[in-house]
């Protein structure tokens, strides 16, 4: 508890590792909103240690970016502990990412897919713990049984582990089978654990950070979703999306990042304005845009749009329709995205299922034709559809704008080959390239295989000899 509360200063106010999102001008933004502490987002050990330039990018923080942890997901303790070893100089605390569920952790072996192993993540923690100079924390999720998931967190705890953050579902719970984080997890850890323990899951507002800190005991709550949304939750503010959205671009021009960065956080700001059908060609613009100034522009587009209704001097229709479930402010307020529960969802699948076979029986299906009168799927004839009904895109978009030379995606903005990554990956490796602006390396990889191979053979020889 001393390093909770002399080190960190004893923090409530929690903002989640997120990829791709809590970089620093997102956390500076965070923490002028209330937030008391911030994670990097998750890093590669394995890359952080060997490429200096995404370790400059991963650990680029100011005064005002404290208390910081830094997370690293890895299945190596070696490569986790010369990671942290580099980066123990820039932050408070190294978190160990044991809670990613998605795809990509899958595949690296990494995350929540290393919580059955627990004999190699006791190595992990206790490595870091006894090698680092400052403490050594965890993210978890439960597992399907309260008894599993304490004896879990006390393995955890055992090996070396200071702070303990439980997020309260499974690792199959994601996606749109998320559905609501059960509290009762995160209570019976606390309870049985000496060191804190942080609450992750279901905060979209202050009123279920309260009722979460009552409920479970935790020192302190985390929430990811429910900030990107609305940075002000901590404070009890639901602003008009432009205020959060033109500070934060301030903010990424005082701290760079890649684009995609920001045009992901302008999204998730104005999501529900987005979703009115009206402002379709304002989404479309936002998806093409790749300046600054340009995103600076439609953020001020939308705010000249709203402001007049937000300060009362033009009466907002109520029964504007939107795409946003469960909206009850007006759109242009940061406010939480609902996703629909999980059983909905799957009883909606079911229904387009079996209303796709009563339509299509197994004797009178159907057959689709493009507009060449060749046969395709029914998949292809529905993108095609889509496509038909897009809005034709505003004249007043300049036609020059940087697009990719083989498709119509924006080209990435440090591309060698003027390309979108999708196009610039199939170029690399058809034509055995690198390409530095997307960090794809495909000609660097095949001749580091070359040369270890020749070295493996070599050594073979001699062995041989020998």
């Amino acid at each position: 508890m001393e390093f909770w509360r002399d080190v960190l200063g004893a923090p409530r106010n929690i903002v989640a590792p997120m990829v791709d999102a809590s970089e620093l001008a997102w956390r500076i933004l965070s923490r002028r909103y209330g937030a008391q502490l911030c994670y990097t987002p998750m890093l590669h050990s394995a890359i952080f240690c060997k490429d200096p330039k995404y370790r400059k990018e991963a650990l680029a923080s100011c005064e005002e970016d404290k208390p910081l942890i830094v997370q690293f997901c890895g299945n190596d303790p070696k490569t986790l502990l010369e990671a942290s070893l580099l980066a123990q100089d820039y932050c408070s605390a190294i978190d160990i990412n044991l809670g990613c569920p998605q795809a990509i952790a899958k595949r690296g072996h990494y995350g929540a897919f290393l919580q059955d192993e627990w004999p190699l993540l006791q190595e992990i923690v206790s490595t870091l713990s006894n090698n680092l100079r400052i403490p050594v924390t965890c993210k978890i999720r439960r597992f399907e049984t309260i008894e599993k998931t304490v004896k879990y967190a006390k393995m955890l705890e055992a090996a070396g582990c200071k702070m303990l953050t439980v997020h309260g579902r499974t690792r199959d719970q994601k996606g749109p089978l998320t559905g609501l984080a059960d509290w009762s997890y995160v209570k019976a850890v606390r309870e049985a654990v000496s060191i804190p323990v942080i609450s992750n899951g279901n905060i979209q507002c202050m009123q279920d950070l309260e009722r979460c800190l009552e409920e479970t005991g935790a020192v302190g709550v985390m929430t990811a979703e429910g900030n990107l949304h609305n940075p002000a939750l901590f404070t009890y503010q639901n602003p008009p999306a432009w205020e959060p959205a033109l500070e934060y671009l301030d903010l990424s021009e005082k701290y760079p990042c890649p684009l995609s960065y920001v045009r992901g956080h302008l999204f998730k700001l104005f999501h529900h304005v987005l979703s009115v059908p009206e402002n379709n060609d304002i989404r479309i613009r936002l998806g093409a845009a790749n300046t600054m100034e340009q995103f600076r522009l439609i953020v001020k587009e939308l705010k000249a749009l709203y402001e007049p209704h937000h300060n009362g001097l033009v009466r907002w229709d109520q029964t504007v329709e939107t795409d946003s479930q469960n909206l009850i402010l007006p759109p242009w307020l940061c406010q939480p995205y609902i996703r629909d529960t999980p059983e909905n969802y799957v009883k909606k699948v079911e229904e387009r299922r079996k209303d796709s076979e009563g339509k299509m029986g197994s004797e009178n299906k159907r057959h689709y034709e493009d507009a060449d009168g060749n046969p395709i799927s029914r998949k292809k004839m529905k993108k095609l559809r889509r496509i038909s009904r897009r809005p034709e895109k505003p004249s007043h978009i300049p036609s020059e704008r940087p697009i990719c030379e083989k498709c119509v995606n924006p080209l990435g903005s440090k591309c060698e080959y003027k390309l979108c990554k999708k196009c610039c990956k199939e170029r690399c490796y058809v034509d055995n390239l690198n390409c530095e602006g997307h960090r794809i390396l495909v000609k660097k990889r095949r001749e580091m295989a070359k040369f270890y191979a020749s070295q493996e053979n070599k050594n073979k020889i001699e062995n041989g000899i020998s």
